[in-house]
């Protein structure tokens, strides 16, 4: 039973790690020269990062992109704390069912801000407000982390779900 609750604790801090990582690092877009993500563009040549504000075209996707991103590592984070306490507050045999939606949320919430990229990535990378060249890249580690976690969050959301306390 304890292998068991380390390999799930484990699980759950690998996802959240890379929700982290999908969330805050610069590469959901790359090319031979820039490198772009939900925050901002930057050229890798001389180093200068333009933030991505409402003054480009598909800012509203962007926004959407971030909270969706931003909620899901929350989510997960909460989900996480939520089991901690259940661990010591459920009877025997009861399901960690709280632990469970919130981390069914957390996978919602990145499948929504991965697919809304997936869906509008060519009109993303086509607005004239970058300082450079972007659309000519294609999908970054950041961007195939978030396919990850999502499938990471799907998985501990329904071993939560399935999962009973034992002694």
């Amino acid at each position: 039973m304890l292998i068991l609750l380390a390999f799930i604790i484990i699980f759950h801090i690998t996802s959240a790690a890379l929700l982290f990582i999908s969330t805050i690092d610069n590469a959901w877009w790359v090319g031979d020269n820039f490198s772009t993500d939900v925050w901002s563009a930057c050229a890798t040549n001389n180093s200068t990062c333009t933030p991505i504000t409402v003054q480009f075209k598909e800012y509203q996707s962007i926004q959407a992109v971030q909270a969706s991103m931003v909620l899901s590592t929350i989510f997960c984070c909460v989900a996480f704390l939520v089991f901690i306490l259940q661990l010591f507050r459920l009877k025997q045999g009861e399901r960690f069912v709280l632990t469970s939606v919130i981390q069914l949320l957390s996978c919602l919430c990145v499948m929504i801000a991965a697919s809304i990229y997936t869906d509008r990535h060519e009109e993303l990378h086509k607005s004239p407000e970058y300082a450079i060249e972007v659309s000519k890249g294609q999908y970054g580690y950041s961007f195939v982390l978030a396919w990850i976690a999502f499938a990471f969050t799907l998985i501990s959301g329904v071993m939560y779900l399935v999962l009973r306390k034992r002694k």
